[in-house]
């Protein structure tokens, strides 16, 4: 069966105003503060999650043990058909005020705190992103927007 990973960050990265700091998304995902994950690459993603709502592949949620990609990955969990894996494509408006998911506008503090994030944490990560593309909304759980 074909694994795909997702790889949650224990801290920000170093374009973020918090780097180095702790995220605390391990603790998140396991107490269900941290409901989805945002990743660019709709298109990818979309493929992947049908897959596994298919029972034809796995996700392993991983953590980084050390430095990121220069340590091995621990796996805190594993989610297959039986788990809601879902998807959806989210956009964002020019200044990251709003959010579109599937066509429908939701204020970004909404879905910031889904993803584990303060507004401004969540703002201030996908301000170095490009945007132009849609991104995906893969969710652990059966919420959906």
């Amino acid at each position: 069966m074909k694994t795909y990973v997702i790889t949650l960050s224990k801290k920000f990265m170093s374009k973020h105003p918090k780097a180095g700091e702790p995220t605390f998304f391990v603790f998140k995902f396991i107490s269900h503060e941290k409901i989805h994950t945002i990743r660019a690459n709709y298109a990818l993603w979309e493929k992947k999650i049908k897959e596994v709502q298919e029972c034809r592949a796995i996700i392993s949620i991983r953590v980084w043990k050390d430095k990121p990609y220069r340590s091995p990955q621990v796996e805190i969990a594993k989610l297959s058909c039986i788990d809601n894996v879902g998807i959806q494509k989210i956009e964002f408006t020019s200044d990251l005020s709003e959010c579109i998911i599937e066509g429908r506008h939701y204020n970004c503090s909404d879905v910031a705190k889904n993803d584990g994030l303060f507004k401004e944490d969540f703002i201030n990560l996908f301000k170095t992103y490009e945007r132009y593309k849609p991104f995906a909304i893969i969710h652990f759980t059966k919420f959906r927007y």
